[in-house]
C-alpha cells in the first residue's frame, strides 16, 4: 500500500521574513488641544487701527492707479469692464467719429429750460411742445445713428477678432456713442478720423 505524503527526511522549505516598511508618520500624533491652538488664528486683528489704516491705504493705491489708467487708457489697471483688445477697439472707434448722440444731453439741457419757461409763460406754451417733440425726434435719430455704428463696429470686430468675441458689445458701444466726447471715460486715446485697424 502506497501512502502519499511528505517523506520524514524532507526539510520544510525556508521562508525569509521580510521587514514591512515603516508605517506612520514617524511621530506621535499631537493632542486634539494641541493641534487646535496652533491652527487658531484671530477673525479681528490684535491693532485694529493699523490693518484699517493698511487696509485703507491699500484700496487707495488701487483707486489711484485705476483712476490713472481710465485717463492714459493702461490696461492693466482699468476695470474689467473696459479691460480687453474688443472694448478697446470699440472705444477707438466711436471716439474716432462724430456720434449724434453727443448732441442729445446739451439739446436736452436746453429743452428742458424751454419747458420750464414755458410752464410760467402761457405764451411759449406752443413752443414748450415742439421742443418735447423735438427731443423725441433728437432721441430717435440718435439711437439709429448708434445702432448703425454698433453694428458696423460688430462687423469689423467679427473679421478681426471672431464671431466669439465680438458678442455683448452692442450696449458698450451705444452708450459710448451717447456721451460727450470730453466726459467719456476711459478717455478717447484717438483723435478724430484714426480709425482702429
Amino acid at each position: 500500500m502506497i501512502v502519499f505524503g511528505r517523506k520524514k527526511d524532507e526539510e520544510a522549505p525556508i521562508v525569509e521574513e521580510i521587514e514591512a516598511p515603516p508605517s506612520g508618520k514617524g511621530r506621535p500624533t499631537p493632542r486634539r488641544k494641541v493641534a487646535e491652538a496652533a491652527n487658531k488664528r484671530p477673525l479681528v486683528p490684535t491693532d485694529r487701527g493699523a490693518a484699517r489704516r493698511a487696509e485703507r491705504e491699500k484700496m487707495n493705491a488701487a483707486r489711484a492707479r485705476m483712476n490713472e489708467a481710465m485717463i492714459t487708457g493702461k490696461e492693466e489697471d482699468l476695470p474689467a469692464q473696459h479691460r480687453g483688445p474688443v472694448r478697446r477697439y470699440v472705444r477707438d472707434y466711436i471716439d474716432a467719429r462724430f456720434s449724434l448722440g453727443e448732441l442729445f444731453l446739451p439739446l436736452s439741457g436746453a429743452i428742458v429750460v424751454i419747458l420750464l419757461i414755458s410752464t410760467f409763460n402761457a405764451s411759449w406754451a406752443a413752443i414748450g411742445v415742439t421742443a418735447i417733440l423735438a427731443l423725441y425726434a433728437i432721441v430717435a435719430i440718435a439711437l439709429v445713428d448708434a445702432l448703425i455704428a454698433a453694428f458696423r463696429v460688430r462687423r469689423q470686430l467679427r473679421e478681426k477678432f471672431g464671431e466669439d468675441r465680438a458678442k455683448r458689445t452692442m450696449m458698450y458701444t451705444v452708450m459710448r456713442a451717447f456721451q460727450l466726447r470730453r466726459t467719456r471715460m476711459p478717455k478717447p486715446q484717438v483723435k478724430r478720423g484714426e480709425y482702429p485697424r
